[in-house]
């Protein structure tokens, strides 16, 4: 039962304040950590062995830490306990900055300032943006908070339901590594091997519950039902060449009646992807406002599900030891 309540706090926590810049972040501290590790392992032999002794590292450490301040916390007084764990929960949920980094897109783009929809676009994506015309700029944006829609909220908060603040920091551990490391470049094909594959065992449940939640809750555009987007979902989600983000993009353009997908130039070098999702319409900047939209609704109501879930558990636990002790 604590950990739904720091799971409720976390969510509004992050909801109200995000993540801001001038306090100490347990992930950018994980992120220093996998950078000194990283220049000073990966070369000569053996870099797929050295890689996945670090993010395991990481993980044990980052849970063994966590574990001895939760117990600690929760020794010196249960409200005390409640209050840190939230607060560490906080920082493995990006549902603030999610909505504003698209925000911060959608805004300039309406105001026909392409130039600076490009260059704040280009601060959470990967791929070249001097060159994108506006609909490639909305893609982007809609591909970027369809995918971060699980990888940056549901997905902590389903290891934080499990297993509180310890496990949404060993996920959020594990999914910065993959941010990190696992490139399929010369530097780090080897090295994060291990890094992207951990990443894809812990988002497999996360990724798909949510790109199904997603068309159970919210509402699909005209003329568009819900039987066309669970056909869209379920023929469009594995063509994707992550084995989760599929799902999240798929549901998100079938809900829209947009198209995803297509030609992305990463560093000069031109990278093609299927396309997902059906074009109803064209893709405009208003497609980032509702794909912000969706996901709020999807993470409200999945919270809920999660608390309804959590408390059914509590509740059937708390049956059983009365039983027995009876």
């Amino acid at each position: 039962m604590d950990h739904l309540i720091s799971i409720v706090l976390a969510y509004l926590i992050d909801r109200i304040v995000g993540d801001p810049k001038s306090l100490p972040h347990p992930v950018r501290m994980i992120g220093k950590g996998i950078a000194c590790l990283e220049q000073r392992l990966n070369f000569g032999k053996f870099r797929r062995l050295k890689g996945s002794l670090v993010v395991f590292l990481l993980v044990i450490v980052v849970i063994a830490i966590t574990v001895l301040i939760m117990y600690f916390s929760y020794r010196m007084n249960r409200t005390f306990g409640i209050v840190i764990e939230s607060s560490l929960i906080a920082t493995t949920i990006a549902t603030k900055g999610l909505a504003d980094a698209a925000n911060d897109v959608y805004e300039p783009l309406i105001e026909g300032d392409i130039e600076k929809a490009r260059k704040n676009l280009s601060l959470i994506v990967a791929r070249d943006t001097e060159q994108l015309t506006e609909a490639e700029i909305t893609r982007a944006t809609v591909e970027t908070v369809a995918e971060n829609t699980s990888d940056g909220i549901t997905a902590p908060l389903f290891w934080a339901l499990i297993g509180g603040a310890p496990l949404a920091l060993a996920y959020r551990t594990i999914n910065t590594c993959d941010s990190m490391l696992g490139y399929k470049n010369e530097q780090f094909a080897q090295f994060g091997w291990a890094s992207a594959r951990l990443d894809d065992v812990v988002n497999y449940i996360p990724s798909r519950l949510t790109g199904l939640w997603m068309i159970i809750v919210n509402q699909p555009v005209q003329p568009r039902s819900r039987r066309d987007c669970f056909r869209i979902f379920t023929r469009d989600a594995k063509k994707h060449a992550s084995p989760n983000s599929g799902w999240l993009e798929s549901a998100t353009a079938a809900l829209l009646g947009i198209q995803l997908g297509g030609t992305n130039i990463y560093a000069g070098i031109v990278s093609k992807r299927a396309y997902i999702g059906e074009s109803i319409y064209p893709l405009e900047a208003k497609h980032i406002a509702q794909a912000v939209s969706i996901m709020h609704r999807t993470t409200n109501t999945m919270l809920i599900l999660f608390l309804l879930g959590g408390g059914l558990i509590v509740s059937t636990c708390s049956w059983l030891e009365s039983a027995v002790s009876f």
